[in-house]
């Protein structure tokens, strides 16, 4: 009788346990992420009532197509950083050398708060939990960016450890370990009791303000500067401890050496420097894709960074207003380069200034579905600035065919059947996914298509006359574990 019971109070928790289990990688992020970020349009200075606006945008006219993060970027704890639109100085105060330094909203703990003139909602020790209730009630998911390490203010105030009995933040700082391009932290050591409370600490914090998504910066950077291995493995631990299904970003520049880390502890990992509107960068990101294409999938992406597209640096973080200065054809490039490779797709220009054009490349369902549910891609080909490359459909004998034109005159860009892995003799169908339209581009066993400098095409290649899916961008968009 008494095994009974237990058996029974074992089955009527079963729910809570599976619940409290963090999701795997591949449940949280089974297809690579979209959202929106404010970094590229507003640099360190977005505020609540815009996060809202590019949130609502979403909603509208994107959720539909699946986007659904809306990620505010770094120094949202800073108080008023330059370029901030805001006329009130920040408060500062004096270190003991004398010198000027501002202060930040933080709590007892050391941890960071939003700064509260800039996002109104946070006051009273709310923190972030009342704009993600706002985006979470659009039907779309929040996120935010974080520095690795342990603000410098609260070591200056020795703050205590939340969860660790008498350790304090001075007890587990690394003052060595130190970012580059922005001085608000230093690293943890690892080493030391109460390191790994600290990390639990902030990460339960963010659990509470319902944040599903977290990018953390400072964790790779060059060949002279170390992966932070083991604060990454930390994080890590942090985020499953909280059992919520929050998506980790590692950013920035991973190197190739540490992708088997990277994969074992986060969802993304940026393969890239920033990554800005030049052709000249651009061009760049060709070769880093093709790297990294087979490390993509099962919950892992590979990221080449935000989408330079409609308005950006509204307010920095690199040069004046503008609307991208990427030409129509290279708007096209981007976007069909990050579709095939699978990179995750995070808009960077400020949404409710899309122009119809920014906003058809955003809501191309059949494009989408290439980013979303292909597989095995892989680039084909670079001859003289011709690239091909190519990725399969999920259950479907079909294949998507990206050519791109990166030289500066136009021209026909060529592949054969047998380049694809397809019979030369292939009764085949082509589906321009841009246009919407079946082309007539398959001659003699040759894929040709005029393209425009800079420019690209992406096709549905469907062999021996197969039938097409009426619609392709109403398929659900499930992840493909098949060839990965």
């Amino acid at each position: 009788m008494l095994k009974t019971i237990w058996i029974a109070v074992l089955i009527s928790l079963l729910p809570g346990l599976m619940y409290a289990q963090t999701p795997s990688t591949a449940s949280l992020a089974p297809t690579p992420p979209m959202g929106w970020n404010s970094y590229n349009c507003y640099g360190a200075t977005v505020e609540e009532a815009e996060v809202r606006a590019n949130a609502e945008y979403m909603a509208k006219n994107l959720k539909q197509h699946g986007w659904k993060y809306v990620v505010v970027d770094f120094c949202w704890w800073y108080p008023h950083p330059p370029g901030s639109k805001q006329d009130n100085p920040p408060q500062f105060r004096l270190k003991k050398d004398n010198s000027l330094v501002p202060y930040f909203l933080m709590d007892e703990y050391g941890r960071l708060m939003p700064d509260t003139r800039r996002f109104p909602s946070a006051a009273d020790g709310k923190g972030f939990k009342p704009l993600a209730d706002y985006v979470h009630s659009l039907g779309l998911k929040f996120g935010i960016h974080v520095m690795r390490g342990i603000p410098r203010q609260a070591v200056w105030y020795n703050t205590p450890v939340l969860g660790a009995n008498g350790v304090k933040a001075n007890d587990i700082v690394d003052t060595t370990s130190v970012c580059p391009w922005l001085n608000n932290m230093w690293g943890v050591n690892m080493s030391k009791p109460g390191a790994q409370d600290y990390y639990d600490s902030i990460l339960k914090l963010y659990a509470d303000w319902g944040v599903d998504f977290i990018k953390l910066d400072d964790t790779d950077l060059n060949e002279k500067y170390p992966y932070r291995r083991e604060e990454v493995a930390a994080f890590h631990k942090a985020v499953e401890k909280t059992g919520k299904p929050i998506v980790l970003s590692l950013s920035l520049n991973m190197k190739y050496e540490n992708r088997d880390h990277a994969r074992a502890n986060a969802e993304m990992w940026r393969v890239s420097r920033d990554f800005w509107d030049s052709w000249e960068q651009l061009r760049e990101q060709f070769p880093l894709a093709a790297k990294w294409a087979s490390e993509s999938g099962n919950g892992h992406w590979p990221d080449a960074d935000m989408l330079q597209l409609g308005k950006i640096a509204k307010r920095g973080p690199v040069g004046d207003e503008r609307f991208t200065r990427f030409t129509e054809d290279e708007q096209l490039t981007h976007m069909t380069l990050w579709s095939i490779a699978r990179s995750p797709l995070m808009m960077g220009g400020n949404m409710p200034e899309n122009t119809p054009f920014t906003l058809g490349l955003l809501t191309n369902d059949e494009v989408l579905a290439v980013n979303q549910r292909g597989y095995d891609q892989k680039q084909v080909t670079d001859r003289d600035g011709q690239l091909i490359w190519t990725s399969k459909v999920h259950d479907s004998d079909d294949m998507n065919v990206a050519l791109l034109n990166t030289g500066d005159t136009k021209k026909v860009v060529s592949v054969s059947l047998t380049e694809l892995g397809l019979s030369s003799k292939a009764k085949t169908t082509v589906r321009d996914l841009w246009k919407k339209q079946e082309v007539d581009a398959v001659n003699k066993g040759v894929l040709s298509y005029e393209i425009n400098p800079h420019g690209a095409a992406l096709f549905r290649v469907s062999p021996s006359g197969l039938p097409r899916p009426r619609r392709i961008g109403t398929l659900p968009l499930k992840p493909s574990t098949a060839g990965q």
